[in-house]
C-alpha cells in the first residue's frame, strides 16, 4: 500500500514533527532569490537602493535579472549586510572556495 507524506507526518510524535519542520525550514533557507533574501533581511528596495547608491528601480531590475556580474551580486549581498563567497562543488572532492576575483579577495583579507 502506498503512503503519502501526510499519512507519514500524522504518525510522527510532536518532537519528530518539530525536527522535520526545523530541517525543512533550513533546507528552504539554503536557496533563495535575491528578492527573497532581501525580504528575509527585512529590507525594502528603497533601503537597499540607498546602501547601493542607486535608485529603487535599479534594485528591482537587479532582482529580476537571471545573469549578474559577480561585482553586482557582491554589492547587493554587502548592501544587505552579508559577504559573498563563491564555492565550486564537484562530485569527487570537497567544495573549493574560489578566490582571486577583484574586490572579493580584498574584503576577505580584512
Amino acid at each position: 500500500m502506498t503512503k503519502n507524506v501526510n499519512d507519514i507526518i500524522k504518525n510522527l510524535t510532536p518532537a519528530q514533527r518539530k525536527r522535520v519542520e526545523k530541517r525543512a525550514a533550513a533546507l528552504i533557507a539554503e536557496e533563495m532569490t535575491l528578492r527573497q533574501l532581501r525580504h528575509a533581511r527585512k529590507l525594502t528596495q528603497q533601503r537597499l537602493a540607498k546602501c547601493l547608491h542607486i535608485g529603487q528601480e535599479g534594485v528591482s531590475k537587479i532582482e529580476q535579472r537571471t545573469d549578474l556580474l559577480i561585482s553586482t551580486l557582491r554589492s547587493c549581498v554587502k548592501g544587505m549586510g552579508g559577504d559573498l563567497h563563491l564555492v565550486a562543488e564537484f562530485p569527487d572532492r570537497p567544495p573549493v572556495e574560489l578566490v582571486g576575483f577583484a574586490g572579493l579577495e580584498d574584503d576577505q583579507r580584512k
